[in-house]
């Protein structure tokens, strides 16, 4: 069984290397397999945790299933007073995991945390051909405001990413 819950101090070394498995299942996701470990550190995501997270001014959920972290969602508050009420989403979710309402869960989480915190619009980009994880979005209430033509370089290829949004 999932069960979904905000991510802890503790939790970090797991979700540190559940967020290089799932760097290493997906050309989706922003970084390659391997990248994240030349590019950051499991330090610099603990204190972004402590800092931004723990506090409550940004929303960081983990969905599990027998103790193991199996997906995320992750809103990113709008730091100035003219976008507080906006939040930047970037999601996950292990392969054997998809397709099992895990994403389901986690955005439902992210509605009821935004409407008590104020934040009145999520937003959200998703490569063009990622169609699931599109058809996810649309099924919470996201709906396409653009295009980002060439927006990500994945594996050689040019691709252009829909720019998605949610007001609440």
């Amino acid at each position: 069984m999932i069960n979904c819950r905000g991510i802890l101090p503790e939790d970090v070394p797991a979700f540190w290397q559940f967020l290089n498995i799932l760097d290493g299942q997906t050309s989706f996701m922003m970084y390659e397999p391997g990248e994240r470990t030349r590019r950051t550190s499991m330090a610099a995501l603990a204190e972004d945790i402590r800092q931004n997270v723990v506090p409550g001014g940004d929303f960081l959920d983990i969905a599990l299933e027998d103790g193991a972290i199996v997906g995320y969602l992750r809103a990113e508050r709008g730091t100035y007073n003219r976008v507080r009420h906006t939040a930047y989403v970037v999601t996950g979710v292990l392969a054997g995991y998809r397709g099992q309402g895990v994403g389901t869960a986690l955005f439902t989480r992210l509605e009821a945390w935004a409407r008590s915190n104020a934040v009145t619009r999520l937003e959200l980009t998703v490569e063009c051909p990622n169609e699931a994880a599109r058809h996810l979005y649309e099924k919470m209430g996201f709906t396409v405001e653009g295009i980002r033509r060439n927006a990500m370089l994945v594996d050689g290829c040019l691709v252009d990413e829909y720019y998605m949004a949610r007001l609440l």
